[in-house]
């Protein structure tokens, strides 16, 4: 096995870690202190990895998985409200950057929950071309309850999920488990945890047994017949960009603020009734 931790500072460890074997490459979120969440730091890492990931003839898939009892929690919320004080944020790749990078990779990416996923965690999960989570793992897109729209989440996720629980999950932003998210699309499969390691294996055997160039094709095509409105191939730029400026426009907006405030200061939002 090869390791190919990504740059750092000399004083700060990576935030992504990146492990090629047999013919896999293993992408992992490495920031368990703030649930590894989608900081810019870990934003640049991460595209890094994954593009290291895909320039390396011998890798045939990619697994994105974390560290800790939560996958992604989304947001830096702590980063968000810095930015809208006026205050330098490191430059970094933004999440359409991130999500063209999966969706419209020349490999497989293979999502293996190592716990919950929210709100921009949630959109990794439904860019990969599959995704396993364990039984125990839990979901929600908790936009709305911050006084913010799952704007740029929207155009992967809705490639993946059944209309019907699209609206109720975006709308309510109430928690899901595993079982319900296979049920709604937005996963491949809810898996016992005791399992997760021979289920990841059969997924990953597949992808070591199918010739690189087929698989690449068969990927392509797939996006072709069914990627959805907005993740269609010729129609993603555009749709990231419109979805851009909503998020932009609810995230600078007071709700948003009184969002953040009340996740820091462990109370319900104004609006809770």
């Amino acid at each position: 096995m090869t390791q190919h931790p990504s740059p750092t500072p000399a004083d700060d460890r990576a935030l992504v870690r990146l492990d090629v074997d047999r013919a896999i490459a293993t992408v992992t979120l490495d920031s368990p202190r703030n649930r590894n969440a989608l900081s810019a730091r870990l934003r640049s890492e991460l595209s890094a990895a994954l593009s290291e990931a895909m320039a390396d003839d011998e890798v045939r898939g990619v697994v994105l998985t974390g560290t800790g009892p939560v996958f992604c929690a989304g947001a830096d919320l702590k980063e968000v409200g810095a930015a809208l004080e006026g205050r330098d944020i490191e430059p970094a790749p933004e999440l359409p950057e991130i999500f063209e990078q999966i969706m419209g990779a020349p490999k497989p990416v293979i999502a293996v929950l190592n716990g919950a996923a929210r709100a921009g965690g949630i959109g990794l999960v439904a860019a990969a071309d599959i995704a396993l989570a364990p039984k125990s793992a839990t979901f929600a897109f908790t936009e709305v309850r911050i006084g913010v729209v799952p704007a740029i989440i929207s155009v992967p996720v809705s490639a993946r999920m059944h209309s019907r629980q699209l609206s109720r999950y975006f709308l309510t932003g109430e928690l899901f488990d595993a079982s319900a998210a296979a049920k709604a699309g937005l996963i491949t499969q809810a898996v016992p945890d005791r399992e997760m390691e021979h289920a990841v294996d059969a997924v990953l055997q597949g992808l070591r047994g199918s010739a690189p160039r087929a698989l690449s094709r068969t990927k392509e095509l797939l996006g072709e017949l069914g990627a959805g409105a907005l993740a269609a191939p010729d129609r993603r730029k555009e749709a990231f960009t419109r979805m851009g400026e909503l998020s932009a426009e609810f995230f600078g907006g007071e709700d948003a603020a009184e969002g953040r405030a009340s996740f820091f200061e462990k109370r319900p939002p104004r609006w809770t009734r």
